[in-house]
């Protein structure tokens, strides 16, 4: 596994907390007292190796591992204003597969974002994929995709879907996506 900001950090779980297997997406719990490694920390929550399995921890739950709570702040715009279409991808680009510490924008994953106006305010449709079809992480990460681009001002509601065409490829990295894994 490449590791983000190079940091291995031994922790204990200081609470019961809950978490999602890695690569199975399985919801779990890690019971308090146990010991892991922190192996990366982007996009708001946290890979953590427990007894030879890797959980994902979310920002909510951080301060089970010793880290800063995330708390999730829904703002809305004064009526008349439109939603910022950089502050959308800026959403996206915090989103990070817990294995690959490159995030989905970069990494090629988001294929289209539409912007529709209704009468309740502004729905946002993401299409994207994943690198695999069987990831087991899939649903976790259009969950986080759409729970962060519901937190964008002015976003009423978010629709993630999660397609297979055109098939996912290394090709459609960024060339800094591709440089940062050391794939040029």
């Amino acid at each position: 596994m490449i590791n983000s900001r190079n940091t291995e950090e031994v922790i204990t779980f200081s609470r019961d907390c809950t978490a999602t297997m890695i690569p199975s997406g399985t919801k779990g719990k890690v019971i308090k007292g146990e010991h892991g490694i922190i192996t990366q920390s982007l996009g708001g929550s946290y890979t953590v190796a427990v007894n030879g399995n890797l959980y994902r921890i979310e920002g909510e739950d951080a301060d089970a591992i010793g880290k800063e709570t995330v708390k999730k702040v829904k703002e809305k715009l004064p009526d008349g204003h439109t939603v910022d279409e950089k502050a959308v991808w800026d959403a996206m680009r915090s989103c990070y597969d817990p294995e690959i510490p490159v995030n989905i924008v970069d990494l090629g994953l988001i294929y289209s974002c539409v912007f529709s106006e209704t009468k309740e305010g502004m729905l946002v449709e993401v299409s994207m994929t994943l690198t695999a079809p069987g990831c087991g992480m899939g649903p976790v990460i259009a969950q986080e995709v759409e729970q962060k681009v519901k937190s964008v001002p002015g976003v009423w509601d978010v629709m993630v879907i999660v397609v297979w065409d055109p098939p996912w490829g290394q090709d459609m990295m960024t060339e800094a996506a591709r440089l940062q894994l050391g794939l040029l």
